[in-house]
């Protein structure tokens, strides 16, 4: 268990807010399936959520099944953050987490994101003015448990918590050379009332190459001390490396990103397997099927057939990793016309189509493919 100021969260497995691809009906796929402590949003611009704009709107949308649910922001201004996270608050999040990880050049362009490990000062600024706004901003007894809070004493006020995501420093050689920033800056933002720190064991220089640095998040561990938790991140795609994370950093949790958009199941795969020691058989085709069949049809409720069908087709290489069955000739049998078809499809009911074709043993076949290239393709 892990607790995250007054947040209690069920199991200490995190669903990271994944930019591009962490929205309601993915977040709700991977709750029902079970073992999510906590899921966060895509990343949300402070800006547009305060104009109004449709996109930011649609990436911050909620339900009271979506709890709890963390709202992550980015951005370089301690006034913008601090409205931005009244505007969480007073549209259902659980936790506010600031965004001092994300290695994209849009982001960081603009002074938000990673580019925040090279000016600590600034970085600190930000999560104190936040601090200071949620303390005004906050919520009864009621609506705290409403959003998965848990119980607490009658009448009493919840201030909501703020989180902070890392990474380990800007340059690979600063972490080499043992001069990460992330030791140092999860340590001052404790000082500043965040609860809690998510660390990304890779630099911004290695953005998502590499091997994510065990030892890194360690020393973050070692940094703080028990004052606050930190959760691990990076390279979790099988319930075997999240225990390794947690033995091998002494971190309290684990947040997992792209190993979950093949394997919405894997959180609660890791769960199980974190309680009893039991590695879970994969799920059956038809299983597998029936969570493309209930996303999809997420993504037409939540948004429109016209989202849904955009979706699918990013999506779908991803789905369809663990439908390739073994050939005799130890390669995998090729999907190709599954995510063809899914692809050239125009309308929901020709989606939906194609799963039934291929459930019913077609869409199959062709020149076999190789595991790099089916990786290669969901990249």
């Amino acid at each position: 268990m892990i607790s995250l100021g007054p947040l209690q969260l069920r199991t200490n497995l995190l669903l990271a807010p994944i930019a591009g691809y962490c929205d309601l009906a993915f977040r709700t796929i991977c709750r029902e399936l079970g073992g999510v402590g906590l899921a966060c949003t895509d990343l949300l611009s402070p800006q547009g959520l305060l104009r109004g704009t449709a996109t930011s709107l649609d990436l911050a949308k909620t339900n009271d099944f979506d709890k709890p649910v963390g709202m992550q922001l980015y951005g370089s201004d301690p006034e913008i953050m601090a409205e931005g996270a009244r505007w969480a608050v007073e549209h259902g999040a659980t936790v506010v987490d600031i965004n001092m990880g994300c290695p994209v050049d849009k982001v960081t362009k603009k002074d938000g994101g990673s580019k925040l490990l090279t000016d600590l000062s600034r970085a600190v600024n930000i999560a104190a003015r936040v601090v200071k706004e949620l303390e005004r901003c906050t919520i009864d007894g009621d609506e705290w448990t409403r959003r998965g809070g848990g119980p607490v004493s009658p009448g009493a006020r919840v201030q909501i918590p703020l989180t902070c995501k890392m990474r380990l420093c800007w340059h690979t050689a600063d972490y080499e050379s043992g001069q990460a920033c992330s030791p140092h800056l999860a340590r001052m933002l404790a000082d500043v009332g965040v609860v809690a720190v998510t660390v990304h064991g890779r630099t911004t220089e290695m953005k998502f190459q590499g091997q994510v640095q065990l030892a890194g998040i360690a020393r973050v561990v070692e940094a703080v001390d028990g004052r606050i938790p930190v959760i691990g991140n990076g390279d979790v795609r099988a319930p075997e490396d999240a225990v390794r994370m947690l033995r091998e950093t002494g971190c309290s949790g684990v947040m997992i990103g792209r190993g979950a958009l093949s394997t919405p199941w894997l959180f609660r795969d890791t769960w199980r397997f974190m309680q009893t020691g039991e590695v879970a058989s994969p799920p059956s085709e038809a299983e597998q099927l029936a969570v493309i069949r209930r996303y999809f049809g997420l993504m037409r409720t939540y948004r429109d057939d016209r989202y849904a069908l955009f979706q699918i087709n990013r999506r779908v290489s991803w789905f369809a990793r663990h439908l390739q069955r073994p050939l005799s000739n130890g390669k995998l049998e090729s999907v190709k016309p599954f995510k063809e078809a899914i692809r050239i499809a125009r309308t929901a009911p020709e989606v939906l189509e194609a799963i039934d074709r291929f459930e019913a043993g077609e869409l199959r076949g062709g020149v076999p493919e190789e595991p790099d290239a089916v990786a290669a393709d969901a990249s």
